[in-house]
Parts: structure tokens; sequence; C-alpha cells
């Protein structure tokens, strides 16, 4: 004789699991909390950390970034030599420096808060952005003057001197901020601390409930 099994009523998807006490309220808080205020604030810190970090992007660019050269003949300004790759230099040397601070932000932000967190992820790339145009506009303000006329006086006839600094490709902007999620989010899927899976779930009906009666 087979024992009578009683199906146990199928359970509802849109309800949200069981605490161990046996109250889905309690579950539904825990899985509304998301980011806290402390999240929040390690975004914040992160992004004004990352932010003032372009100052050095700025600096490094002035002092690394090959310069063109200007001279005038007393009436015009012309570019000394024509062939010249300087300004595309320029271009290359802000690229690879965001790309290596962008790189290296992320890692120093994973060595911080190994966790990670949405908000965290936020924080770095609003910070790389910041960082990028600020190390920008410091390398237009420390390079050389703008005011070609000025600069040419300056020098005097048929001396050369230094043409302004300039970011002809503006797409390097992006290279910081992408650079820099990318690599955190590589370091986080590789080394972040893992939650802990459950148990699965008991099989039902029971395996003695199909096994032959007694005889």
């Amino acid at each position: 004789m087979t024992e009578a099994v009683t199906p146990q009523p199928s359970a509802d998807p849109f309800r949200p699991p069981a605490s161990p006490d046996g109250d889905p309220a309690d579950a539904s808080t825990t899985a509304s909390a998301g980011t806290t205020p402390a999240d929040i604030r390690d975004a914040a810190a992160v992004a004004l950390a990352v932010g003032v970090a372009g100052v050095l992007l700025g600096l490094l660019w002035v002092w690394l970034a090959p310069r063109a050269q200007y001279f005038s003949n007393g009436e015009a300004v012309f570019l000394k030599d024509t062939e010249s790759e300087a300004r595309i230099g320029a271009d290359a040397t802000f690229f690879l420096l965001s790309l290596g601070l962008g790189v290296l932000s992320a890692v120093a932000v994973f060595l911080w808060r190994r966790r990670g967190g949405v908000a965290l992820v936020v924080g770095l790339a609003l910070g790389s952005v910041f960082a990028s145009l600020a190390g920008w506009r410091v390398g237009l303000w420390l390079g050389p003057s703008r005011d070609l006329v000025a600069s040419a006086k300056a020098a005097g006839k048929g001396v050369p001197f230094d043409a302004p600094l300039e970011l002809l490709a503006h797409g390097a902007l992006l290279v910081w901020p992408m650079a820099a999620v990318a690599a955190h989010l590589a370091l986080t899927a590789l080394w972040s601390p893992r939650t802990p899976q459950p148990d699965p779930p008991a099989a039902y009906p029971p395996p003695h409930v199909h096994d032959t009666p007694p005889t």
C-alpha cells in the first residue's frame, strides 16, 4: 500500500522569501536596503580624491608633452617645422597618462574598498571625469601662453618659441573614466569577497514516499 501524499501549494513567485523567523516583511526590508549612507559617503570621498588627482595629470602633461615651436619674421607667426608631430605627441601623451592614472585610481579604490558596489563605481566614474577635465585645464593654464603675438614679441624676430599646449583629440578626455571603471570592474569580478550561496532546497516529496511498501 502506497502512502498518500498531500500536495503542497505552489510558491507564489511574487512573494518575497521568508526570513528565518518566518516573516516575509523582514526579508523585503533587507532586500531593499541596497545602497547605504556609508556607501554614499565612500563614493563621495572617492569622487573627491580622484578629482583632485587630475592636477597631477595636468602637471605631468606639461612636463612630458613634446612642444611644437613657432617663430616670427616681424610681420607674422609661422610654424618652425611644418612636419613636426609634436602636436599629435601632446595628444598621445595625454592619452597614455590618462590611461595609466585611470588604472592606478581603480586599483587604489579597490584596495580601499574591496566589496565594491554601484555607488563606489559611480563615484569613481564621476571623479575620473572631473580629473580628466581638471588635468586638461591645468595643462593649458601652466603651459606656454596662448597669445602668439605677445610670445613672438617677447622672443624676438626669428627666435623660436614654444607653441601653446593643445588637446586636439577631445575624445582623450574619456580615457581616464573608461579605464578606471573597466579596471575596477575587472578587479571586483576577480578578487572581491564572494557572497556565500544558500543551501539548495530539500527535494519534495521526500524519497521515502515512493519507496516500495513492505510485503
